[in-house]
Parts: C-alpha cells; structure tokens; sequence
C-alpha cells in the first residue's frame, strides 16, 4: 500500500498566551507534529507494517515546514520518505487552497493508495480540509475512524457512533480521518531521530502543481466577554452565625444560590 499523511506543521495553542483584550500572541508558541497527526502517522505505520508498502508524509505551508527541524520532527513519527510544498503563500492558507494544492501533490506522487489526516490541526481545528480534499480528488471519505483492516482492495474501518459503533467497508483509495483515540502514538526516540535525518525529502513548486485558482474569503473577528463588574461586599465576622447568614443573604440576592 502506498499511504499519503497529510499533516500540518502547526503552532502549539497551549503555548500562546491571551491579552486582556482578547487578542492572540502566537510570539512564543513553538511549532510541531500535531498530536492528532501523529495518530493518523501511527495508524499508517501499523497498516503498512502488516500489508506492506510505505508511509509517505505531505504537507502545505509556509518556508517553515522546509526546516531541519520540520523535518526531523515529521519523519520522525515512522514516516518512509516526506513530501513538502513551501512556499509564502502558503503560509495560513485557507482550507479551499489547502486542499487543493494536496490534492494536486498527492495526485503528482501518484498511485496513493489512501490518504489519512488527524482529527483535526491542532491551531485551526476546523475538520473541513479531508472532506475538501476528497471532494478534489474524486475519492470516498470517512471521519472519525479507528485503526482500520485491510480487506482486499478495501478498508473496514471502525467507527464510534451515538447509539454504539459501527464498521463501514470502503473502497480505495479514499481519505480518511482518524479519531483522536484511534491508538495511542509512539513517542520518537532518539534513534527515531537520527535516522530522519537519513530519509528522503522531496520539494513540489507551487507553480510545478496543476492548480486551479480559488480563493475562500474568510473573515472573523475575536471580542472579549463583557464580564460583570465585582461587587465588594464586606461582612462583618465578629458573629459567625449572623456572617453566614449574610452570606447566605446575599448570594442568595445576587442569584447564585
């Protein structure tokens, strides 16, 4: 089987730090492997190693992703061989054009048998881009699944619904979204490490890919909750008795009880 990650070398929000005012210092978030794309890198490397094949990691983005450090950081989740498209414009890309230059990159590494992606990137989260990217390539797609089984030129995949679970049989290729508890990723060692540094890399020009143009006008806006003004309220302790009763009194008053 030829496996295509489609993973995003992302800043970590759990690193960000939020103003006052609402706004967003992304300044000392460091970026990296997403957690749930190491899921989706997992599950590729156990279907692989039991039907053979390779792991192929892709991804969109900024000069960034370009990096030594990118690189080692994607290669070593068990991934075979990376392919990257770097470029500026790139760079906090839109989900439309996201997608679009995936597709393009995956149909140019040609004969994938299955492309898989995390549950969601962990600074967006917006779970839209595999059904884009399916939608691109003309393939069927599933979200929320579990490490699935080879079946012939199928996939049975298991998937935790409302009412219980279920398995679905699809056809390949497809693309696939994995649940954020589909297995429990390794954690690179230090071996993992050094031989990423041994493993091909290859770089796609965004002018080297068949892309149509399309652009998805996104706009948002972020405001902080107006927050009810503190209420000072000194109660006397001297009778302790008489104190909770105040207390009582008045959050009872303010409506909190």
């Amino acid at each position: 089987m030829k496996i295509v990650i489609a993973y995003k070398w992302a800043a970590n929000p759990q690193d960000a730090d939020v103003a006052a005012d609402g706004r967003i210092d992304w300044s000392r978030a460091k970026s990296g492997f997403g957690e749930y794309d190491a899921v989706a890198a997992e599950v590729a490397r156990r279907l692989v190693d039991v039907a053979g094949g390779e792991v192929i990691g892709l991804s969109v983005g900024g000069p960034e992703i370009a990096s030594g450090l990118a690189r080692k950081g994607a290669l070593s989740r068990g991934l075979d061989r990376l392919v990257i498209v770097a470029d500026p414009s790139l760079d906090h890309a839109d989900p439309v054009t996201t997608a679009r230059v995936l597709a393009a990159a995956v149909e140019q590494i040609g004969d994938v048998d299955l492309v898989l992606t995390g549950d969601a990137s962990v600074d967006v989260a917006g779970k839209i881009v595999p059904a884009l990217l399916a939608a691109r390539l003309g393939w069927p797609t599933l979200a929320d699944c579990g490490q699935p089984t080879v079946t012939g030129a199928a996939l049975t995949v298991d998937r935790a619904t409302a009412g219980g679970r279920q398995q679905i049989t699809v056809q390949l290729p497809a693309v696939l979204s994995t649940a954020p508890d589909a297995v429990v990723p390794r954690v690179p060692g230090m071996k993992d490490i050094l031989a990423a540094a041994k493993r091909p890399v290859q770089e796609l020009a965004v002018a080297d890919l068949a892309i149509a143009p399309a652009t998805l006008p996104v706009s948002a806006a972020v405001s902080r909750p107006q927050l009810p003004s503190r209420r000072r309220h000194m109660i006397d302790a001297t009778d302790p008795a008489a104190a909770a009763r105040s207390l009582v009194a008045e959050l009872t008053a303010a409506g909190t009880l």
